[in-house]
C-alpha cells in the first residue's frame, strides 16, 4: 500500500509540473509559396483588367452588329489595340468563368462549377502572386463566387464589391469591409471608385493591378437613365435560326427545341416576365454604360501618364444568346454562348491595329498578367501567356479550345456538356441526356444550324474529337465531376440570383 501512495504522489507531482510548464508554441501550417521565378528583368507593367457580364462577342460597334449599336471606346481599343475574334471561355457561366480567370484553371480543376459553389480556401488567385512581387492591387465590382458573400477576398489591397448580382441602381456596397448604400448607377459608381484609386489612393511608387468587374450587362437589364429607350424602334436583327420551324431544329437534340418554352427560351422568357424586343433593346442600351466606363479609364490613364506602361484588357465573363436556336442566356456550347469579346490596348507594348485569331481562353488571363509583371506561370495553372501574341511574335499556340458545363439543379434545362472547338469544327458531347451529340462545320455553317453528327462521312471526325475530349479530361484531371453539396433552391431566388 505504501508503494501505491508513493506512486500516486509522484503521479500528482508530475501532473502539477506539467500543468505549470509553458506549452510549446503551436506550429502553424505554412501557406502557399507565392514567390514566382522571374522571366524578365524589364520594368513590370501596370495592368487594368475590365470584365463585363454576359456581353456577347459580336455586339460591338466596329463589328456592325447590331447596326445601330455605338461603342466608340471598344472601337478605339480594337483600332489602336488588338481584337481577339476567337476568344472563348472554358465554361459559359458567371462563377466558374470568373474562377477560371482568377486561377488560370479549368472548372473541374478549381471546382467552382456553378453559381452556388463555395470557392475552396486552397485556391490561389493570380493577384496574390502580384502582391508578393510588390504590386498594389484593387478590385471593384462583381465577385460572385462563394455564394452571395461580398467580403474582401485575398489578393487585393483595395476592395469595393456587392452581394450576389447586386443592383443596377443605388447598390449596397462593401467598401474595404464596411457596408453602405450608395446612390447612383452601378457602372458609374464602380468607375468612379476605380479612377479615384488610380489617381489619389494607390501607392504611386508601386506597379499596380486594377480589376474592374462590372455587373452590366446581366439580366434583368437596366441601362443608365441617360441611355434609357435610346434604341427603341431601331430595326432588330433576328437571327436566321430564331423561328420555331422543323428546318431550324433538324438534327438538333430534343432538349434544345423544348427549351424554347422555358425560363431560357424565347417563347417564355424568364417565365413570361419580359418580351423579346424590349429585352433586346435594353441589352444594347445597358452595354453603353460599359463602353463609357472603358473610355473613362483610358482617359484617366493618359492624363496620369500611365498609358505607355499599362496593359489594358477588356473581356466578357461569358457570351449571351439572343434568339439563336430559340434560346436566350448562356451555359450551352453554341458560339454566342462560348465566345466572348476580348480587346487589348497596350500602346507601350504593341503598335496594335490587328487581330489575334488564335484560340485564346479565360484561363490565359492570369498567366498573361503575370508575364506582364515579369513572372513565370505557376505550374498549377492550365492556361498560358498570350503576351507574345500581342507583341506580334510567332509562337506555338494551341489549335483547340475545350469547354465544360455541369448540370445545375436550379436550371435543369441544359445538360452537362463537354465540347471542343477548332478553327474548322466544333464537337459537342452531352452527358446524362438522351439524344444526339452535335458536330458543326464552323467555316461553312457559323450559325451551327446543320448538325453533321449522323452524317457517315463525318464519323472519323466525330470519333477523333470525342477521343480528344476524353484525353483532355484525363490529362487535366477532369474525369471526376466535382460534386458540390446541394444547399437547396427555391423559386424566389429567380428574382435576384441567376
Amino acid at each position: 500500500m505504501k508503494n501505491f501512495h508513493q506512486l500516486l504522489a509522484a503521479a500528482c507531482l508530475i501532473l502539477v509540473v506539467m500543468s505549470t510548464c509553458t506549452p510549446p508554441p503551436e506550429t502553424k501550417p505554412e501557406g502557399p509559396n507565392l514567390k514566382l521565378p522571374k522571366i524578365s528583368d524589364a520594368k513590370p507593367m501596370n495592368v487594368v483588367f475590365i470584365l463585363s457580364d454576359d456581353h456577347r462577342y459580336d455586339f460591338m460597334g466596329f463589328l456592325n452588329k447590331p447596326a445601330f449599336l455605338e461603342t466608340p471606346n471598344m472601337d478605339r481599343m480594337a483600332a489602336e489595340g488588338i481584337h481577339f475574334p476567337n476568344a472563348s471561355v472554358t465554361t459559359a457561366l458567371c462563377s466558374p468563368s470568373r474562377a477560371s480567370i482568377l486561377t488560370g484553371q479549368y472548372a473541374h480543376h478549381h471546382t467552382v462549377v456553378d453559381n452556388q459553389a463555395l470557392e475552396p480556401e486552397s485556391l490561389i488567385y493570380y493577384p496574390q502572386y502580384l502582391q508578393e512581387a510588390g504590386y498594389e492591387t484593387s478590385f471593384f465590382g462583381k465577385w460572385h463566387m462563394g455564394s452571395k458573400s461580398d467580403d474582401p477576398r485575398k489578393g487585393f489591397n483595395k476592395w469595393v464589391s456587392f452581394r450576389g448580382q447586386g443592383d443596377y441602381y443605388d447598390p449596397n456596397l462593401n467598401i474595404d469591409g464596411k457596408r453602405e448604400k450608395v446612390d447612383g448607377y452601378n457602372a458609374d459608381l464602380l468607375t468612379g471608385y476605380a479612377t479615384d484609386w488610380l489617381t489619389k489612393e494607390r501607392d504611386q511608387e508601386k506597379p499596380f493591378l486594377m480589376y474592374l468587374s462590372h455587373k452590366s450587362v446581366h439580366a434583368m437589364f437596366k441601362p443608365a437613365e441617360r441611355h434609357k429607350d435610346k434604341y427603341v424602334g431601331q430595326k432588330i436583327e433576328y437571327p436566321d435560326n430564331y423561328a420555331d420551324t422543323d428546318e431550324n431544329y433538324e438534327g438538333k437534340p430534343d432538349w434544345v427545341r423544348e427549351q424554347r418554352n422555358s425560363w431560357h427560351g424565347v417563347d417564355y422568357m424568364y417565365h413570361g416576365a419580359m418580351e423579346f424586343d424590349s429585352f433586346y433593346y435594353k441589352y444594347c442600351e445597358t452595354i453603353l454604360g460599359i463602353d463609357e466606363s472603358i473610355g473613362t479609364i483610358l482617359k484617366t490613364l493618359e492624363e496620369q501618364g500611365l498609358d505607355q506602361n499599362t496593359l489594358v484588357i477588356y473581356m466578357g465573363d461569358n457570351g449571351f444568346v439572343l434568339g439563336e436556336h430559340g434560346l436566350i442566356d448562356k451555359r450551352h456550347a453554341y458560339e454566342e454562348s462560348m465566345k466572348v469579346p476580348m480587346l487589348v490596348y497596350a500602346p507601350g507594348v504593341t503598335k496594335g491595329g490587328f487581330k489575334v485569331n488564335e484560340q485564346v481562353q479565360n484561363i490565359d488571363i492570369g498567366p498573361t498578367i503575370l508575364a506582364a509583371a515579369g513572372l513565370e506561370t505557376p505550374k498549377n495553372m492550365d492556361g498560358r501567356s498570350f503576351l507574345p501574341l500581342i507583341k506580334g511574335e510567332k509562337t506555338d499556340w494551341r489549335d483547340v479550345a475545350f469547354y465544360e458545363y455541369y448540370w445545375e439543379k436550379a436550371f435543369p434545362h441544359t445538360p452537362t456538356t463537354f465540347a471542343m472547338r477548332t478553327d474548322e469544327y466544333k464537337f459537342i458531347q452531352y452527358h446524362g441526356v438522351w439524344g444526339d451529340d452535335e458536330l458543326y462545320d464552323l467555316k461553312n455553317d457559323p450559325a451551327e444550324m446543320k448538325n453533321l453528327f449522323r452524317n457517315p462521312a463525318y464519323k472519323p471526325t466525330v470519333d477523333t474529337m470525342r477521343s480528344q475530349i476524353y484525353s483532355w479530361l484525363e490529362e487535366s484531371g477532369g474525369m471526376l465531376i466535382p460534386l458540390k453539396r446541394n444547399t437547396g433552391w427555391t423559386a424566389d431566388k429567380r428574382k435576384g440570383d441567376k
